[in-house]
């Protein structure tokens, strides 16, 4: 939980990160979010796990995007950027728009077509983007963004910026702060596997300036559908349900195996039926609700749980990062789970309907 008086994440880990007194802070007091003991849904995972749920939902526009973009906003805005450009399946959208609206710089956003949840899709029209649909995928996009980049004088704000993996990596700090060590494992989604490369660069650096003895084991989860770092092949016409991670060709895929490789850990998928399960089980059990795919890593946790992963491990302590706020894609809650019963408006209509009987 954010303490009185945070001032951002720039300002509270600036001296692990690029920026010096001429870089002009572009900050909506993003960082700072909870880390959610989560006893009811470690017994539902099973395998004596002990969960903590790092609940990203809560930075500005919801999601952790916000993190890597107030780092590549202000260093856009540091050197002069005409406008900023992304390839978005919705929270990059969302972020790069509000944090260049409070920078004043134009934003370009290209979405993939009918695969952005509208919650995301209104927050960049909102803040004042310019958006565009692509007839194609997201990776299809991110490859017109590329040639922009090249070609205009406009700054790319994806995960290929080097920047946004510099924010990104500051949910690895705050981890640790409040747990006073790394968790044993961080378990957490993968789309475009920005965000597992920022977090296992935030674990070393920390290890480096010896704020912990040792870095967790990093564990990657997929949606079946749109598994490539999985099958070791892009993946053409990716599908899940869990639209934020509907990548079928990484920007970040050397670096996600890289972590992946040196923490000892894994990258698997999970069906969208299993990542259905753990969505319901965040938001019926302890309250959190996330958007779909910020349960990949609960319902790969409870995957390999069932399949005896943690049995030999004495720290069974897990950090799940949950990337996005549920209301980013309240449909997908509404499809799967709103089963709404229209009743007179009279008690005894209601008292039936639910079943209660009289005193």
């Amino acid at each position: 939980m954010r303490a009185p008086g945070w001032p951002g994440l720039i300002r509270q880990y600036g001296k692990y990160l690029p920026v010096t007194d001429k870089t002009p802070v572009v900050t909506l007091l993003e960082g700072g979010t909870p880390l959610i003991p989560a006893p009811k849904l470690s017994k539902w995972a099973g395998g004596g796990v002990k969960l903590y749920l790092k609940y990203e939902g809560l930075n500005p526009t919801g999601s952790f995007k916000d993190r890597g973009m107030t780092m590549a906003i202000s260093k856009a805005k540091e050197e002069g950027a005409q406008a900023v450009v992304c390839a978005s399946t919705g929270n990059t959208a969302a972020s790069a728009a509000a944090y260049a609206a409070r920078a004043g710089i134009p934003c370009i956003i290209l979405i993939p077509k009918g695969a952005v949840a509208l919650g995301k899709l209104a927050q960049g029209l909102m803040h004042g983007a310019k958006v565009l649909q692509v007839l194609g995928n997201f990776d299809d996009a991110l490859t017109v963004v590329r040639d922009l980049g090249r070609s205009y004088r406009i700054t790319i704000v994806n995960s290929i910026n080097p920047y946004r993996i510099e924010g990104q990596k500051t949910g690895a700090f705050e981890i640790c702060d409040v747990l006073g060590k790394a968790p044993a494992f961080q378990a957490m989604p993968v789309g475009n596997a920005g965000n597992i490369t920022a977090y296992w660069k935030g674990y070393r650096e920390y290890l480096s300036a010896g704020k912990i003895k040792k870095t967790p084991v990093m564990l990657g989860f997929q949606a079946a559908g749109s598994a490539p770092i999985v099958h070791g092949k892009p993946v053409a016409d990716p599908h899940t349900i869990a639209t934020a991670i509907k990548i079928g060709n990484p920007a970040s895929w050397k670096s996600a195996v890289a972590a992946r490789d040196q923490s000892g850990g894994l990258i698997r998928a999970v069906t969208d039926d299993e990542i259905l399960a753990a969505y319901r089980a965040l938001s019926s059990l302890e309250g959190v609700f996330c958007e779909p795919a910020s349960a990949a890593g609960v319902a790969g946790v409870r995957a390999l749980a069932r399949k005896g992963y943690f049995r030999a491990c004495k720290d069974r302590t897990i950090a799940c990062i949950l990337t996005g706020h549920g209301l980013k894609d309240p449909s997908a809650a509404i499809s799967q789970f709103g089963r709404i019963h229209s009743v007179p408006p009279t008690p005894a209509a209601v008292a039936k309907a639910l079943g209660l009987k009289g005193r």
